[in-house]
This record gives C-alpha cells, sequence and structure tokens, in this order.
C-alpha cells in the first residue's frame, strides 16, 4: 500500500509554493519550541543514542538540521521531492541526507531498515495529515524502521486541537494566511482520536515507553499577536527488551 496520488500531489503543490523564508510554512516554527524541547523528553530514553536517526515526514528540513547536530547520522525523508528540495537549499553544508521516502508502502520502509539497521525515529505531525487508511501503514513503517533497538518519538495533534482549528478555518476573515495554503491543497490536518494514535502504536508492536501532553507552536499569530499554540501529545515507542 503506498499514498494516494491525489495525497502526494498535494504535498508537492504546497512544498513548491511554499517560501524559503523562515518561519513562512505555519507548522515550521524554530527548534528552540520545537526540536529541542522534544529531544530533552526523548533522548533519555532512548537505549541506543548512537543509531542513526530518521526525520520521518521532515518538510523544509528546520528540525532535521537541529537534529543533526545532536546525533552522529541524521536522515530527513519525506514523500514530496518539493520538500526535500527546500531542505536541502537550507542544508548547504549538508548536516543531514535527505531521502524521498513513501512511509505508507511497506518495501520502501524495509529497503531502508535493511540499509541503516535500527534507527531512532522522530516525527512532528505527520500522522493526523495522513489519509485515514495510511495511518497504519505508517505507524508499521516506524516499528520496521525501529526494529529491536531503535526508539519512535511521535507528535501529534491532540482531540483538543479540533476545536481550534475549527475556529480557525471558519473565521468570519478567513483562515490565516499560513494556514490558508494547507487548506488550499486539501493536506488540511485530520482528526486522529488520541486513544487511535495508540492503538495504531500496539498492533505495529511497539509498546508506549512514555507519553505526555506538550503545546506545538506555530508561526501564526493570533490577533491579539500572540502565537498560536495548538494542543498535542507525545509518546515515546519501542519494542520492549
Amino acid at each position: 500500500m503506498s499514498v494516494t496520488s491525489r495525497y502526494r500531489n498535494a504535498w508537492e503543490g504546497f512544498w513548491r509554493e511554499a517560501s524559503d523564508e523562515p518561519g513562512a510554512v505555519f507548522w515550521d516554527a524554530e527548534p528552540a519550541v520545537t526540536a529541542a524541547v522534544h529531544v530533552a523528553l526523548f533522548e533519555p530514553h532512548l537505549a541506543d543514542p548512537g543509531l542513526p536517526l530518521v526525520d520521518l515526514g521532515c518538510g523544509n528540513g528546520t528540525q532535521t538540521r537541529f537534529l543533526a547536530g545532536r546525533f552522529p547520522r541524521v536522515l530527513g525523508t519525506d514523500v514530496a521531492e518539493a520538500a526535500l528540495d527546500h531542505a536541502r537549499h537550507a542544508d548547504p553544508a549538508g548536516l543531514a541526507g535527505y531521502r524521498l521516502l513513501d512511509a505508507a508502502e511497506k518495501s520502501e520502509a524495509e529497503a531502508l531498515h535493511a540499509e541503516l539497521g535500527d534507527a531512532n525515529v522522530y516525527m512532528r505531525g505527520v500522522l493526523h495529515q495522513c489519509e485515514p487508511d495510511d495511518r497504519q501503514p505508517v505507524i508499521d513503517a516506524v516499528a520496521t524502521l525501529v526494529g529491536r533497538r531503535g526508539r519512535a518519538f511521535l507528535v501529534e495533534l491532540s482531540e483538543a486541537a479540533r476545536p481550534v482549528l475549527g475556529g480557525l478555518a471558519q473565521s468570519p476573515s478567513g483562515p490565516p494566511p499560513k494556514l490558508a495554503p494547507v487548506f488550499r491543497h486539501g493536506i488540511a490536518p485530520g482528526e486522529v482520536p488520541d486513544a487511535a494514535v495508540l492503538e495504531y502504536l500496539r498492533n505495529a508492536g511497539l509498546t508506549v515507553l512514555a507519553s505526555g501532553d506538550l503545546p506545538l507552536t506555530t508561526t501564526e499569530s493570533g490577533p491579539d499577536g500572540e502565537p498560536i499554540v495548538l494542543p498535542s501529545k507525545w509518546v515515546l515507542a519501542g519494542r520492549e527488551s
């Protein structure tokens, strides 16, 4: 099973249109309030910090580059070549590697695992933007990549984010400028129940080792000028020893 051509084309269109300007994309917040916070949560739980780290759904690579400064080998993957073009352009020093990957395609995850061996996986805000039928295959791919020794750190919007996003989308003046392209390209965040994330992990043979709540900071501001912050949940999962 692989992502639909409509879904892939939607992401290609989004990233072709996106600006290289830092913070131009709705979720592209500075690493100081995203990946740096996440590293502090998941690094103590890693069985082997020396494993390769895969940033699954890396987009333009803002967080990937930060992670590359913390781990020996970091590979950013995305379903859209246009996203990887942004990532490579912003990383002329080649701090990280970048690879096209359809995470819903079992054979692609298996091939990457055969190349890297067990890996730690970082995935932020990917599952809720997947087509419903692709969500379990994506988590299955995460399980394939972590193997026996790796750990997966997932951050996803919580159910409590739904009314916040709904209010932004239905504003009389229309959605905020940085959120509008997401809706326009047909990749509006979907609704993934909090319990479903845990079920996907269990179905993939992974055990939740730690979890918690976390605010997800965006690059957009509300009418009061303050950054829009969405409620999210994080999960650290792996195979029990």
